[in-house]
């Protein structure tokens, strides 16, 4: 596949700032994610990540700068409109419907490729009929990818944790997504469901789509993500190839405390 480093830019933050009362989450961070990349986005707790994706998906709107996507500016766009520009996301918390099956939860996910009224499905028109059925067999197909199908017919709910991670993900790309946001997948699974799920992850890549991996598992990101950004304080920290990152003195001192530690902590690894 093409080099990542050399293909177009996708996603940019340029000079975005984001308080909430006197506290700043984003401080004036640049950064970019190219067409095509694994693309790590990495810091301590309360770096201001997820502050970040809420950003790109329209759930904040910045107090200055701009974020385009695509050539698009998304910064006063609603969530429903830059969904429907090819932006889809998981949750650090696995959000799945109650009562519903894998397949029902996916077929939610698909609502931007409907193309049908809501008074339609109401009355089942024909059209409806046709469009719900294409929907189900869309859904099955996503089951299928993420490695889900055979659970189709069961409630979400009874599924493993890791299990529904990839039903959620099966769901997010029911939009048909340009740009994959994972906001901690693998949190709460041991190495080896983590490894599956970045297996998950390259597959994706490999048939045309762009991910942006918020991930504390340091070995995921140096395994599966082709560059990172690394931010602290809502602050640009070190961006480029995760290894050379996460060696970075900065950065181990974010994660570690003081740079006396950091060698400390890295010694006993």
């Amino acid at each position: 596949m093409p080099d990542p480093a050399a293909s177009r830019i996708l996603l940019e933050f340029d000079d975005v700032v984001k308080s909430f009362g006197g506290v700043v989450a984003v401080d004036h961070l640049s950064a970019h994610v190219r067409q095509g990349s694994v693309h790590g986005l990495i810091g301590p707790n309360g770096a201001g990540k997820t502050t970040m994706i809420n950003l790109i998906t329209g759930l904040f709107h910045p107090d200055s700068g701009t974020i385009s996507f695509d050539g698009k500016h998304l910064e006063a766009m609603a969530p429903h409109q830059i969904a429907a520009l090819g932006i889809s996301r998981t949750y650090q918390n696995v959000r799945l419907f109650s009562g519903m099956t894998a397949l029902e939860q996916v077929m939610t996910g698909c609502y931007l490729q409907r193309g049908v009224s809501l008074w339609a499905s109401f009355l089942g028109t024909g059209n409806a009929r046709r469009q719900w059925a294409k929907t189900r067999d869309h859904a099955m197909s996503l089951l299928k990818r993420v490695g889900m199908a055979d659970r189709a017919d069961e409630l979400a709910e009874t599924l493993s944790y890791g299990e529904q991670r990839r039903v959620e993900i099966a769901r997010a790309l029911g939009s048909d997504p340009k740009l994959l946001l994972l906001d901690e997948p693998t949190a709460g699974m041991n190495t080896q469901e983590a490894s599956s799920v970045g297996r998950l992850v390259h597959e994706l890549r490999d048939s045309g789509l762009t991910i942006l991996l918020v991930e504390h598992n340091m070995g995921l990101v140096t395994e599966f993500c082709s560059s990172c950004t690394v931010i602290n304080f809502g602050r640009l920290l070190a961006e480029g190839d995760p290894r050379t990152c996460i060696a970075n003195p900065q950065v181990q001192e974010a994660y570690f405390g003081r740079q006396n530690d950091a060698e400390r902590i890295q010694a006993l690894r």
